[in-house]
């Protein structure tokens, strides 16, 4: 399993100015409903939501990378798991404290230590809000 945080950005991807870009997977119940509390907390429309379900969305790396980890852009910058989610975090006022926190690299590696246990439970979840 890949843990890379962070890398370059290797692919241009429509983008508010000074934004962030968010990759989820669509088909996931799951996911639907964490970006569907995400867009009604971002007001200010700071984040580009890019649905890699979609056949026309513009992935910046291989499409089933980023349906198995959380990835986001921000500055340029390709991040993944935690550090992906304190990207989109910081992008949204009520949640930046949290972004801002993960900037530490000892609550940034905390929070992908979490990241990867719900990474074990995610199909489960995913199928229990299927089955509602």
């Amino acid at each position: 399993m890949n843990t890379d945080v962070a890398r370059p950005a290797e692919a241009p991807s429509p983008a508010p100015a000074q934004g962030v870009t968010v990759w989820f997977d669509g088909a996931c119940p799951l996911c639907l409903r964490e970006i569907a509390l995400m867009r009604r907390l971002d007001r200010r429309g700071a984040i580009n939501f890019v649905d890699v379900s979609s056949p026309d969305a513009l992935c910046p790396i291989d499409q089933r990378e980023l349906l198995a980890r959380f990835h986001a852009r921000e500055n340029g910058v390709l991040l993944s798991g935690a550090a992906a989610f304190a990207a989109m975090w910081r992008a949204i006022p009520v949640l930046k404290p949290l972004g801002w926190a993960a900037r530490n690299r000892v609550v940034l590696k905390g929070l992908e230590w979490l990241y990867l246990r719900f990474l074990v439970l995610r199909p489960r979840l995913q199928q229990m809000l299927a089955n509602k």
